[in-house]
């Protein structure tokens, strides 16, 4: 009796496996059939049966996957459909989230709409994948462009002020200030400045995530990336002991500037200081 019970599950295993390699394949020739009428929404839906059901499959129809999600985006842009067409791009990056030509597709879309903080990520993401990927290069630059302001390039080469601020960090570190929080940490300069200078933890934040992705490739460059925590937030969005395990002793930042009188920022920055920095005993 037992055998005739483990024969029995394994037929139905069998039957079942049938089915799924039968239904993958009819899928797969409705895919293609759809492809050859230009019906894109039905083929990618047919592909997306395909890749849930035969994983097994990513690399066979990847680039036919591809092309039939590249058409029927632009066809959603075209129709405006720009929640669909993200949800598809979302799908895709779940079935191939290391696909660098996906996720540098993804960035054109978003980039065309005027998300350019968010195209940038994905711009950023498919170069690490890929760093030969020139159009994901060319892209990353592109976008870069509109959102690293000029005054960022006038900074990092003005020697002077950079002395000075390195000498400021150096006399509060040496004082006693071990743990810093730099705001707006932007190229990461002035947390590099703390850590240098001494301090045992040094957290920087960031709410732009271009220059969120820079500041990490610029630590990770200087070999800081174990030593510098680096946050994509506001810093009003920072808690404890959530994104830092205390309140630290110091806080550096460069976010003043012109646009202090018309955004409230010496507010913002007062209330986020009060509520991450140590209260002197």
């Amino acid at each position: 009796m037992p055998n005739s019970n483990a024969k029995l599950h394994s037929n139905h295993r069998g039957g079942r496996e049938a089915s799924r390699r039968e239904l993958v394949s009819r899928s797969l020739q409705s895919a293609q059939h759809c492809l050859e009428n230009q019906d894109f929404g039905t083929a990618y839906a047919h592909y997306l049966l395909v890749l849930n059901l035969a994983p097994e499959l990513k690399t066979t129809v990847k680039e036919t996957f591809q092309f039939t999600l590249f058409k029927w985006a632009e066809e959603l842009d075209s129709l405006a459909r720009i929640q669909d067409l993200f949800n598809c791009y979302e799908q895709a990056l779940e079935l191939y989230p290391n696909d660098e030509v996906i996720c540098n597709s993804m960035g054109e879309h978003l980039f065309r709409m005027g998300f350019r903080d968010e195209a940038a990520g994905y711009f950023h993401k498919a170069v690490k994948l890929n760093p030969d990927f020139a159009d994901a290069r060319e892209n990353f630059y592109r976008v870069a462009n509109w959102l690293v302001e000029r005054w960022h390039f006038i900074m990092l080469n003005d020697a002077k002020r950079n002395l000075t601020y390195l000498r400021a960090i150096e006399i509060a570190v040496h004082s006693g200030s071990k743990s810093v929080l730099d705001i707006g940490t932007g190229t990461g300069i002035l947390s590099m400045f703390a850590k240098k200078a001494g301090a045992s933890f040094v957290y920087g934040c960031e709410l732009s995530k271009t220059m969120y992705e820079l500041a990490r490739d610029v630590v990770a460059a200087n070999n800081m990336e174990r030593e510098i925590k680096l946050l994509h937030l506001k810093s009003l969005d920072i808690e404890i002991p959530k994104h830092i395990p205390e309140r630290v002793s110091l806080v550096v930042t460069e976010t003043v500037d012109a646009g202090l009188f018309g955004e409230g920022i010496v507010e913002s920055l007062i209330h986020a200081w009060e509520h991450l920095l140590l209260q002197p005993k």
